[in-house]
C-alpha cells in the first residue's frame, strides 16, 4: 500500500469525525432553524467527561455512553431553559449560543485546566493492520465504519420511520405539524438532545485522534459549519459528502501544502456557494 492510500484512509477517518459532529449541527439547524454556536463546546465537554471517567478506570465504551448521555442532558437543559425563549429570533440565538460558548469553555478550563489531554485508544482497537509495506491503525478504520454506520442510520431514520417523517414535515411546515396534534416542542427537544449526543459521540471518538485542548471547540465549530454550508442545509447526505471532502483536503493539504490547507478548504466553500448557493444537496428556496 502506498503513502497515498494511507493518507486517503486518514482523510476518510477525519472526514467521518467531522460528519458526526456536523450531522448534529445540521439536524439542529435544519429542523429547528437554530444557529447553535455552542455545538463545538458540546464536543469539547464530551471529550473531557470521557477523559475523566477513563482516568477513574472506567472503560472506554462505558465512558463513551456516559459522555453521550451527559451531552444529551446538557442539550436538553440548554434547549428547555434558554433556546426555547428565542425561537424565530436569529440574532438572539447567535448572541445566546455565542455567550454559552464562552461560559462552557471557561468552566471547562476551571475544572480541567488548560493543559492538553489525550484519550487512550481502547485496548480492543489498539493495534494496526499491515497493508503491503505500510501499517494503518485499526482505530481509524473503526472511526470510518462508525461514520458510515451513522450515515445509514440517519438514512433509515429519515426515510423509514414515523419520527423521521415528522421531522421532514417539520422542516417544510412546522405549523402544519403542530395542527396535526403533534407536540412540536417535544420533537424539538428530542432533536436538540440527539444533535448534542452526536457531538458527544464525535468528541469521545475524536479524543484519541486529535486530543483535548483549549480552543478545539472553536476549531471544530468552524469546520462543522463549513461542512454544513458545503453540503446544504438540512441534508445529511450533503454533510456526509462535505465532511469527506474536508477531511481529504485537510489531510492531503497538510502533506502537500502545509501552509495552505485551510485556505483550500475555504476556497472550496466559496466555489460551492458561487455555483450552488444552497449547497451540494440543499434545496432551492422559492
Amino acid at each position: 500500500m502506498s503513502i497515498f492510500s494511507i493518507q486517503l484512509l486518514t482523510g476518510l477517518a477525519y472526514g467521518m469525525l467531522y460528519f458526526m459532529i456536523a450531522a448534529g449541527l445540521m439536524i439542529i439547524l435544519g429542523v429547528m432553524n437554530i444557529v447553535n454556536l455552542a455545538h463545538g463546546t458540546l464536543f469539547l465537554i464530551s471529550s473531557y467527561i470521557a477523559f475523566t471517567f477513563i482516568s477513574q478506570n472506567v472503560g472506554f465504551w462505558a465512558a463513551l455512553l456516559l459522555a453521550m448521555a451527559g451531552t444529551a442532558i446538557l442539550g436538553i437543559i440548554i434547549e428547555r431553559l434558554l433556546i426555547k425563549r428565542v425561537y424565530g429570533k436569529e440574532l438572539e440565538q447567535v448572541l445566546l449560543t455565542f455567550g454559552l460558548t464562552y461560559i462552557i469553555a471557561d468552566t471547562a478550563k476551571w475544572i480541567w485546566g488548560t493543559e492538553m489531554h489525550t484519550i487512550a485508544v481502547p485496548a480492543l482497537l489498539d493495534s494496526s493492520i499491515t497493508m503491503g509495506s505500510m501499517v494503518f491503525p485499526i482505530y481509524r478504520l473503526f472511526v470510518v465504519l462508525v461514520g458510515c454506520g451513522l450515515a445509514l442510520l440517519l438514512w433509515y431514520f429519515e426515510s423509514r420511520t414515523r419520527i423521521g417523517a415528522i421531522i421532514r414535515a417539520g422542516v417544510d411546515d412546522r405549523d402544519m405539524v403542530s395542527a396535526l396534534g403533534i407536540n412540536v416542542g417535544l420533537v424539538f427537544t428530542g432533536v436538540f438532545a440527539f444533535g448534542a449526543a452526536l457531538a458527544g459521540l464525535s468528541g469521545v471518538l475524536g479524543g484519541p485522534l486529535i486530543g483535548i485542548y483549549t480552543g478545539m471547540d472553536s476549531e471544530i465549530l468552524v469546520t462543522s459549519l463549513i461542512v454544513v454550508v458545503i453540503g446544504g442545509l438540512g441534508s445529511w447526505k450533503g454533510s456526509f459528502i462535505g465532511a469527506i471532502l474536508i477531511g481529504l483536503i485537510e489531510t492531503f493539504g497538510k502533506v502537500w501544502f502545509p501552509s495552505l490547507s485551510m485556505l483550500i478548504v475555504f476556497l472550496l466553500m466559496v466555489v460551492v456557494l458561487i455555483i450552488r448557493p444552497q449547497g451540494l444537496f440543499g434545496r432551492e428556496v422559492a
